[in-house]
């Protein structure tokens, strides 16, 4: 027997209601890009670390520089309230989008990690833009 199956797969309704959760706080690289080359770009989009410098010099189209310090309920009532904030840090091994994204929670703020940050999208081939 492999590790594999060490431990039963979760039942169908289990394993549904798992990947839905995870759906609900996460998107990738792909949808994001997906989105922002048809124009549907309902989302703000957050790259909540490094300097103004690291931002200029590299960031996905579209993107805002918030770095997660920085994010409080002042500066986010400049969006209308509902406004869905999509956050990326420099990637798997970051976790400033973690941060961010709970600061915008608990602020009552709708919010999804695209996984994978700068990573991700570097890996996935997509273009980066510069200020």
């Amino acid at each position: 027997m492999s590790y594999v199956i060490d431990y039963p797969a979760a039942d169908a309704d289990r394993a549904a209601a798992h990947f839905l959760q995870r759906l609900s706080v996460e998107t990738d690289c792909d949808d994001v890009h997906s989105a922002i080359k048809n124009g549907d770009m309902d989302f703000v989009l957050l790259h909540v670390v490094g300097s103004p410098q690291a931002f200029a010099r590299r960031h996905i189209p579209g993107a805002l520089h918030l770095r997660h310090r920085d994010i409080d309920a002042h500066r986010m009532a400049a969006w209308p309230a509902g406004t869905l904030f999509v956050v990326y840090c420099a990637g798997p091994h970051c976790n400033g989008a973690d941060r961010a994204a709970l600061k915008l929670a608990q602020l009552g703020l709708p919010v999804k990690i695209m996984i994978g940050g700068l990573t991700g999208w570097a890996d996935e081939g997509f273009a980066f833009n510069a200020a």
